[in-house]
């Protein structure tokens, strides 16, 4: 009996760490593990605070890494207490669009608007909000947001990429994370 539950034990736990290592789902993606994105450890709230729109960087700005406890950073793009980390620099040629906002620019961005996610199409990476409009997610970041709960409420906020025309930004709420969307119409 004590080796089912061991094997119990060790199967629990190499399912979990995994989750526990990249927040799970939850947390502000900078290892805290709170629940409420953007270092919001004291809310109470289902969402952690909604930060303001980055501002745009010199055309030779690096990625910045958040430096956390131990020596650590972390280099995935998410918000910590109104800082951007790990967004792109403005002159990688992975963002370069020969045709920005070739479907129209999507309106309605910033903290004034929370969006929940009507429809997930997983295998072409894009996804619907209220009113028809659709974003393609940028293929080399979907491996950071397979794991994000995509239909659990108004938790996503869209912002104008400041440092790459013809991209947005969209914020998790819960875990303080955020990847780089094209808009696509209706």
């Amino acid at each position: 009996m004590a080796r089912y539950i061991t094997t119990f034990l060790i199967l629990t736990m190499a399912i979990a760490a995994p989750a526990v290592a990249q927040g799970g789902g939850h947390g502000n993606g900078n290892g805290e593990g709170n629940g409420h994105g953007n270092g919001n450890n004291r809310s109470h709230t289902k969402v952690g605070h909604i930060p303001s729109a980055p501002t745009r960087r010199p055309p030779n700005a690096r990625p910045e890494p958040e430096h956390i406890a131990r020596g650590r950073d972390n280099g995935i793009p998410h918000v910590s207490h109104d800082h951007w980390y790990g967004h792109a620099s403005p002159g990688n040629g992975r963002y370069h669009l020969n045709q920005p906002f070739r479907s129209g620019r999507f309106g309605r961005v910033g903290p004034a608007y929370r969006y929940s996610i009507v429809r997930i199409d997983r295998r072409a990476h894009r996804f619907w909000i209220p009113g028809g409009y659709y974003f393609y997610i940028a293929p080399w970041e979907w491996p950071l947001v397979v794991n994000w709960c995509w239909d659990c409420g108004d938790d996503f906020v869209v912002y104008i990429d400041p440092d790459h025309p013809g991209w947005y930004l969209l914020y998790n709420t819960e875990t303080g994370t955020y990847i780089h969307v094209q808009y696509a119409g209706m």
